[in-house]
């Protein structure tokens, strides 16, 4: 297994996705540049196992094709943990960042890929986590394409009007601890090591249309860097931590966050003159009218290929770590035959002699890479 050490602030995590999908927004909503349809990153696919479960060949979650129905939480948490569905038996509630992982900001009502999961009458699905501080309340993506916090009693089976489903999901792949969460580069740039994507530190101290949003964010130079960018609403999403509130996020990493609403570059596709935002105060995803001011952090990719290695053991390291434009396979016998293939299947290359091999003309995107008789080793270019 690769195992990068990494120092910074600390937060330990349990990783529990390769990356983070894009939102599957391909509509464009303005001339301006940077808006969500500019930057296809980790584009959304998957795989229909044909037993009942959909793997996220993005993710390398697997998930339950059809969800459970409508239940209480407590009925959702028996239910998943009794589930018994294509072989498995290891199924639970996903996180609140994996269940927003599989939402499509293209769609709405429902927010999914229909051509993979089943449409039901699911307004919300549960999740795992609870609001810190009040047990009554729980977190629930919707079928809108957000995500909030809710009182349990809301879905009918507990008294409520409301349907909400439980969908449940599991491991593919080993998981891995992350040590520290987020990284301080100390040039006012933070690396979060579960996603590889670098944000800005400080936010903006004035609040801005979004449009000013896309054209500030594109035109910002931070510690000598220009590639940055106006965050789609996945990627803002995944910096919430559910544990803390006002604002909900690591206060030691992003000291002057504040309690505020965030622009994300995602329009909503039925309601073309709004956009997402993340509001800090405990991390609901909303929208708002792009002519009101709302506040900016900005992000960008990691500048080089980042490998999360999907077998725990018996592995070869790969290095240098990152590359630009070749491997070199340590500890081999160097006659070790490989297979590159895209996220669709589609075979791209295949040969021996992995070290001379040069993969810098690749485009953007997840790659695997399969070594002799291993499981492939995902390939991250950004």
């Amino acid at each position: 297994m690769l195992i990068i050490t990494l120092s910074g602030y600390t937060q330990s995590l349990l990783k529990t996705i390769n990356l983070l999908p894009d939102t599957g927004v391909i509509g464009s909503y303005t001339t301006t540049f940077g808006e969500d349809n500019d930057y296809q990153i980790n584009s959304p696919a998957y795989s229909d196992n044909g037993n009942g479960t959909v793997t996220d060949n993005v993710t390398s979650l697997m998930w339950q094709k059809l969800d459970g129905g409508e239940m209480t939480i407590e009925n959702a948490l028996i239910y998943v943990n009794t589930l018994t569905l294509g072989g498995y038996s290891d199924w639970r509630l996903p996180s609140p960042i994996e269940s927003f992982s599989i939402l499509n900001h293209q769609n709405n009502m429902p927010a999914i890929n229909t051509t993979y999961f089943t449409s039901t009458t699911a307004e919300y699905w549960w999740t795992n986590t609870f609001q810190v501080g009040d047990s009554t309340k729980v977190w629930c993506t919707n079928s809108g394409g957000g995500i909030g916090n809710h009182p349990k009693i809301e879905t009918i089976s507990a008294g409520g009007t409301k349907h909400f489903h439980a969908r449940a999901v599991r491991d593919a792949i080993p998981n891995t601890i992350i040590s520290n969460r987020f990284t301080d580069n100390g040039d006012e740039t933070v690396t979060d090591n579960l996603t590889q994507l670098i944000w800005q530190k400080t936010p903006f101290n004035l609040a801005k249309t979004w449009e000013e949003a896309l054209n500030y964010s594109e035109g910002i130079t931070l510690s000598g860097m220009s590639d940055w960018r106006l965050p789609n609403i996945k990627e803002l999403q995944s910096l919430n931590d559910e544990t803390v509130s006002n604002p909900s996020i690591s206060q030691t990493t992003f000291p002057n966050i504040g309690t505020k609403n965030y622009w994300s570059s995602t329009t909503l596709p039925n309601q073309t003159t709004k956009a997402w935002y993340w509001n800090t105060q405990f991390g609901i995803t909303t929208y708002d009218t792009k002519t009101n001011n709302n506040y900016v952090l900005c992000v960008k990719s990691s500048s080089a290929i980042n490998y999360i290695e999907e077998n725990a053991k018996n592995m070869n390291e790969i290095l240098p770590n990152p590359f630009h434009s070749s491997l070199k396979l340590m500890n081999s016998k160097g006659n070790e035959h490989y297979t590159l293939t895209n996220v669709n299947g589609e075979r791209l290359s295949e040969g021996v002699n992995l070290e001379i091999q040069d993969f810098s003309n690749l485009p953007k995107g997840t790659y695997f890479l399969q070594i002799d008789k291993h499981k492939p080793t995902t390939l991250i270019k950004e």
